[in-house]
């Protein structure tokens, strides 16, 4: 018989919560970027905070800049949308007939 009968046995894969650092700000982005669309001020501050914690831990963080991105604009969108209804509104009441 020979000395090495049997096949080296793989090593085990690694645990889930074992030595592969996870990104501290994923979970926090994942929120601003779905509240920037409801909430943007909220979601805007969220995505700022994400994106702070994943670059102090040296990752890149795709979902925190999307939710900036995204916060900005439904804010400026929501400005405009106001400010155009307010102008409307007053020009509406100007042109009132007395009836």
């Amino acid at each position: 018989m020979s000395q090495n009968q049997y096949a080296p046995v793989p090593p085990a894969p690694p645990s889930p919560g074992g030595a592969v650092a996870d990104d501290p700000g994923r979970t926090l982005s994942i929120v601003g970027l779905i509240l920037a669309f409801v909430l943007p001020l909220i979601g805007l501050i969220l995505s700022i905070v994400a994106m702070n914690q994943s670059k102090r831990a040296g990752y890149r963080n795709a979902l925190a800049r999307w939710g900036v991105i995204v916060a900005i604009i439904v804010m400026a969108l929501s400005l405009v949308i106001g400010i155009v209804s307010a102008i409307g509104g007053a020009l509406s009441a100007s042109f009132s007939y007395g009836y």
